[in-house]
This record gives structure tokens, sequence and C-alpha cells, in this order.
């Protein structure tokens, strides 16, 4: 990662995410370093955005930890946008397919110049005024 673009040490002044309790425990998860996904028990499948029920199969789901590791699907790069951090920008927004399979949307902090489809990335958890809450970021390797 370019010394330009730096993990904030905080989250805020960007919006926290409002934690529902089918959410919570992924929410508490970042917040203690983990990534953790949706799993279904029955069909197998692996997902996010954490839901009770199975999107394919409506079965009760499970967690799982992920590796935190993956690669950018896509991506969009923001040079201005209301309500973030002057520092912060360029904004690099895409999808990251996770090695377990789902795609996340999430923040990659990086110049744009360092990242294409198929860079290598791995998760980062920046943490909130929450102490149960922090957002989850990827990083290049």
């Amino acid at each position: 990662m370019s010394d330009s673009a730096p993990l904030p040490e905080t989250w805020e002044p960007r919006p926290i995410p409002e934690v529902t309790p089918e959410s919570a425990p992924y929410w508490r998860g970042a917040s203690e370093g983990e990534l953790r996904l949706s799993a279904c028990p029955d069909c197998g499948l692996v997902f996010h955005y954490p839901r009770a029920l199975c999107p394919d199969c409506l079965a009760d789901t499970e967690w799982t930890v992920s590796s935190g590791r993956g690669e950018v699907y896509t991506y969009s790069v923001a040079r201005r946008m209301s309500g973030w951090p002057e520092s912060d920008l360029p904004l690099v927004v895409g999808y990251v397919e996770l090695a377990e399979g789902p795609r996340m949307m999430t923040t990659i902090v990086a110049d744009p110049e360092d990242v294409d489809v198929g860079t290598e990335v791995e998760v980062r958890f920046v943490p909130t005024e929450d102490e149960e809450v922090a957002i989850p970021v990827f990083v290049p390797v």
C-alpha cells in the first residue's frame, strides 16, 4: 500500500452503519478483528450481507470466519464525496470477491493507480466510537 493512502485512525466523521439484530454479530466480529460471513449448513452457500435465513434454501444460517483475503472484482474512483474527509480522497469503492466466494461492496484503501480488477486484497478494520462496531476495508497485498 502506498504511503499516500494510510488507513484512517477512526471511521468518523463518516456515517456508521445501523446495527440490526441480524447484523450485530457481523459488526461485533469486525470490532474483534474477524470478517464474519453467513453460511448455510443445509446447502453450503456462504454469503454476505448477514441474514437469518439462507437466500437460496431459506434454512437458518450460521456464522463462519472469513480468511479476509480476496480480489477486486470491480471498482470505481470518486474524486469528490460529500461528507468524506478531504484527506481520504480520492475514494476507491469496489466489490471484493472473497476467497470463500461472496462479493462484498467495500472501500479499498489505496491509491487508485494501485488498484485494478484482479488486484489481491486483504481486510483491515477501522474502529468507530462504538466499541462493538468496526468497519472492514481492504488493502492491496
